[in-house]
């Protein structure tokens, strides 16, 4: 259910403890006729006309659609051009800038409602014992969807990114060089490494081994692990980043063991998910020398 994280320090917030949260009026709507994106809240579940905010052994489940229309930029110029000529072989002059600006828009306008949409929806996991939220994209744009949408929708809430004491790329590069992952963690067969001076080299493993002395030599070279794959005491596998952003969680095979398939597994699979990285993300922070103030 989660695949790719960022995690967020609830600075401050309303006691979701006593406080129901009411998004309803920041319900999804599609996009309307000449609308270029709509952005709201689903039902996390799937359901239609499901309820907004799920609360599943303690934790709020929440799940935010983004709808976009685009209009490919080679149609709008093509259009632009012939309208263009037409004022040109018509009137005897050439628009200027803010002219064919207006009539880019004018275009962009008349295909809208032609245009085809495309639908992304986001899951958001707020743990109200530990104040962190988590949001199942990496993507800075998306992200940015969610924290507005989130702020507007949440009276007096307020986060921030996680900040560890340990920057990861400086605890990667010791991992590597030790050869040995922190406590709990196993260092897997995927890195990336980047130089830091005017050259930018990048250096990539995939599927290789990385207890090997060039992958040290990169290090001592001055090329950073901007990306490291590492899995926590055999359950979960994760790419971790230098921005501290976790790609490619999975789950492994004892994790979901006895857990239901059918379609009303969305609570089983929420608390066995939420349960495991309620225990994993604290023994990660502490690898990473613990939370910045």
């Amino acid at each position: 259910m989660l695949k790719n994280i960022t995690l967020y320090r609830i600075s401050s917030a309303p006691d979701f403890n006593t406080v129901a949260i009411d998004i309803s009026p920041f319900a999804f709507e599609p996009c309307g006729p000449t609308q270029e994106k709509s952005v709201g809240w689903i039902p996390p579940r799937g359901h239609e006309n499901g309820q907004l905010v799920e609360s599943v052994d303690g934790q709020i489940i929440l799940k935010l659609m983004i709808e976009t229309k685009t209009v490919p930029a080679d149609v709008i110029r093509r259009e632009v051009a012939e309208r263009v000529v037409h004022i040109e072989a018509s009137t005897g002059r050439k628009p200027g800038k803010k002219e064919t600006r207006e009539i880019s828009d004018d275009v962009r306008m008349f295909f809208l409602p032609m245009a085809f949409t495309k639908q992304a929806a986001t899951l958001v996991w707020i743990d109200r014992s530990t104040g962190l939220m988590v949001v199942d994209s990496t993507s800075q744009s998306r992200l940015d969807d969610v924290i507005t949408a989130l702020v507007k929708s949440v009276d007096g809430l307020s986060l921030q990114m996680v900040n560890t004491i340990t920057s990861p790329s400086s605890a990667m590069a010791r991992w590597l060089v030790d050869q040995e992952g922190p406590f709990g963690f196993t260092v897997d067969r995927e890195c990336e490494l980047k130089a830091s001076d005017e050259s930018k080299a990048v250096v990539k493993y995939g599927r290789h081994p990385l207890d090997i002395d060039e992958v040290s030599q990169h290090i001592k070279q001055g090329k950073m692990p901007t990306r490291l794959a590492l899995t926590w005491n055999d359950r979960i596998s994760f790419v971790l980043t230098d921005g501290f952003q976790l790609k490619k969680l999975s789950f492994l095979e004892p994790v979901f063991d006895g857990a239901q398939s059918h379609d009303d597994s969305f609570d089983a699979d929420v608390a066995i998910a939420t349960g495991e990285l309620k225990r994993m993300i604290p023994d990660l922070i502490e690898a990473l020398a613990g939370e910045a103030s």
